[in-house]
């Protein structure tokens, strides 16, 4: 290491020619301005490295490095890769192309602790649960920042941008309060976007049968010292059945400002959403259709000074409407349902070294509110719904105000993180809540890392949950907030040979919310459970043959296999979501070059499912049916020449018939090609 002198800033700098590889390695020149020189080993194809908080420099995800000396934040402060003990995993940009895919939803479907339940296809809607929770019980981030529904999690993945500008996909496994804050009951979901570096311009064109059309465009540039990158999708169907196209219309700019005291980044989007939902909510009445958009926009700076100090605002609105009946409705229907949320927060992450640890404190508000003609409190005077002859003739807003503090220390072969959040939710009348975990590893052999940790969380009733009711549904607002507390240990696994990890976990809820009603009911109520128990594994390994044994091997092979059983007290009440868990899946994946530039990746899923679902028949009640366990195969061709990438890809290679979710019949065999282009910094 070599020290120089940077004349325009007239402060020292550390250009670094190799890595230490020792503890500590980044913090000795620490108030250093800190230069990378050389690094050389691939990011890509390396299994989970990355923090679901923080958005690092883009330059850093694109180059090569050593991944033990990657510094991520799974905890408020933070920590180099080597010492976290939390399982994350990493979803990078490479993998993303290779993957026979067109939405988040989709790619989310190949991690094996993940359960996505689409109801529509192309990413229209889908519930996403972590570890057998249910899909209220997951939080999900744009660029760290917190763009969780509060009306419900149906929306959660209403994103205003496209598959084609994600530079990662981040997941943090089990309860995770004390570092994003309350609803992180299950895991947290960060999805990264490409970072503005520099003049770019991205295309791309799929279509496909069903009438499937994909298409988008992207352009980077600079003013002075402002990077802006601005993008645009279109993705269209006329719908594998009756009454399942849709448009999905999205645009999304981000801007970055990079000075030697820190960096300003500022995102803004929009989604516009219309699709027929064909027996989304019901199955009595499949006629159903829905419109949404998503408006977002956030800033947030991150200086470099000692005290690191991280203030960031945003908000976001989202308005749904809802029409049981798309065509002719009965005379008894008199309204579509209307409900616009808007959130707004600000929040503060800081740390700073001492001789003691990483001490970090941080503090985040958010304010609630909808507007709905069927949630919420009554109005004193019903306002105007934007663009439709319809009234917003109730409301109800809350609030939510944490506090955080945590400390991390780092000794040799240990590695100690130990923190709180102390919560409050206006209106719960349940007072301050302290929310407290702590994770724990010891480095047994160079390779293999023992990690254990044991953290609790919360999550309040969604609007949804409090307040529907319907032909099918009934609100309850006296629900109370969930809580959870998670153990879990195992092995994390890094060597040139094999990286992945081996864990087991325990999770214990109280006061689950469910929609739930007894067998000859008509109606599902929204109620709290007593209490809740899963137990489960997971193994994920990574093998690259490529690199070992030649180029004639498959360049990467993946097999993961998650269990989880759930221990329930015995009712007579049939669950709608929160016992309808994943109990076995599987998941592996097989990318192979077969000439220059031409490689095939194939991907093969198997799951099943506990619970049952109120099945129906041509709009008539059949019973009670379990599920069905079901294998998919995907697969996708793909061609790389210069700067364009060509593929075909199919899903459901063998035409299964399938449920996520009772009822509602997911698309057979999906053909789709297309075409990309890309130069410029992104590329």
């Amino acid at each position: 290491m070599k020290l120089h002198k940077n004349n325009a800033q007239k402060k020292d700098f550390a250009v670094f020619r190799r890595w230490g590889r020792k503890n500590y390695s980044l913090y000795s020149v620490f108030h250093k301005v800190v230069k990378i020189s050389v690094l050389s080993v691939s990011y890509f194809l390396t299994v989970p490295v990355l923090s679901v908080a923080m958005e690092p420099d883009t330059t850093a995800v694109k180059m090569q490095y050593d991944l033990d000396e990657i510094e991520v934040t799974a905890s408020r402060a933070p920590m180099l890769y080597s010492q976290v003990a939390r399982i994350i995993t990493v979803i990078g940009q490479r993998e993303i192309e290779r993957a026979p895919v067109e939405s988040i939803q989709q790619m989310l479907e190949y991690v094996a602790g993940v359960d996505i339940r689409q109801r529509g296809a192309g990413g229209v809607q889908a519930d996403i649960s972590i570890r057998g929770g249910s899909f209220d019980q997951t939080m999900i981030l744009l660029n760290g920042i917190n763009i969780t529904d509060p009306q419900t999690g149906h929306h959660n993945l209403n994103l205003p941008v496209s598959l084609s500008q994600i530079e990662r996909i981040e997941i943090l496994e089990g309860p995770a309060a004390r570092a994003y804050g309350p609803n992180a009951f299950s895991g947290a979901i960060n999805i990264v976007t490409k970072s503005p570096s520099g003049n770019s311009l991205a295309a791309e064109l799929s279509a496909g049968n069903f009438g499937f059309l994909n298409t988008g465009v992207s352009g980077g540039f600079k003013t002075g010292q402002l990077s802006h990158l601005l993008s645009g999708n279109l993705k269209k169907s006329d719908g594998y059945i009756e009454n399942t196209d849709f448009s999905d219309l999205n645009f999304f700019y981000s801007a970055g400002f990079q000075s030697y005291s820190g960096r300003l980044a500022l995102q803004l989007g929009v989604s516009d959403k219309e699709f027929g939902a064909n027996s989304f909510y019901t199955p009595v009445y499949p006629e159903q259709y829905e419109q949404t958009r998503t408006t977002f926009s956030s800033v947030k700076w991150e200086s470099n000074k000692p005290l690191h100090f991280s203030p960031a605002f945003y908000w976001r609105s989202h308005t749904d409407k809802f029409m049981l009946f798309r065509n002719e409705a009965p005379d008894w229907y008199k309204n579509h349902n209307y409900h616009r949320t808007d959130v707004a927060g600000v929040n503060l992450n800081a740390w700073f070294l001492w001789l003691g640890g990483k001490t970090a404190f941080g503090t985040d508000f958010r304010w609630e509110n909808i507007l709905s003609n069927v949630l919420g409190d009554e109005l004193e005077t019903s306002k105007n719904v934007r663009g439709e002859e319809a009234f917003y003739s109730k409301s109800k807003s809350r609030s939510l105000a944490s506090l955080f503090l945590e400390h991390s220390w780092l000794k040799e072969k240990w590695s100690i993180s130990a923190g709180v959040m102390a919560n409050h939710i206006s209106e719960s009348g349940t007072g301050i809540r302290f929310f407290p975990g702590i994770d724990i590893s010891f480095q047994v052999f160079p390779a293999v890392k023992w990690v254990a940790s044991w953290n609790a969380s919360m999550r309040m009733p969604t609007f949804t949950d409090l307040y529907y009711s319907g032909p099918t549904n009934i609100g309850n607002p006296d629900l109370k907030p969930e809580k959870t507390s998670a153990v879990e240990s195992g092995f994390k696994f890094s060597s040139e040979l094999i990286q992945g990890h081996v864990i087991f976990y325990h999770r214990k809820g109280t006061n689950l919310i469910d929609w739930v009603k007894k067998e000859n009911d008509e109606l599902w109520q929204s109620m709290n459970h007593t209490e809740l128990n899963s137990n489960g594994a997971e193994i994920h390994l990574q093998y690259i043959p490529a690199d070992h044994l030649g180029d004639f091997l498959p360049s990467r092979v993946r097999f993961s296999y998650h269990f989880n059983h759930q221990e329930k007290e015995e009712t007579a009440l049939i669950s709608y979501y929160v016992l309808d868990n994943l109990r076995h899946k599987f998941v592996t994946s097989v990318n192979q070059k077969i000439l220059k530039g031409l490689s095939a990746d194939v991907n093969f899923i198997f799951q099943k499912r506990e619970g049952t679902f109120t099945k129906y028949q041509n709009g008539n009640y059949v019973g009670e049916t379990g599920y069905e366990p079901f294998c998919l195969v995907n697969s996708k061709l793909s061609y790389q020449m210069n700067k364009f990438r060509l593929f075909v890809s199919v899903n459901n290679l063998f035409d299964k018939d399938y449920f996520d979710l009772g009822n509602i019949v997911q698309p057979g065999r999906w053909v789709k090609a297309g075409i990309s282009f890309q130069t410029g910094a992104d590329r």
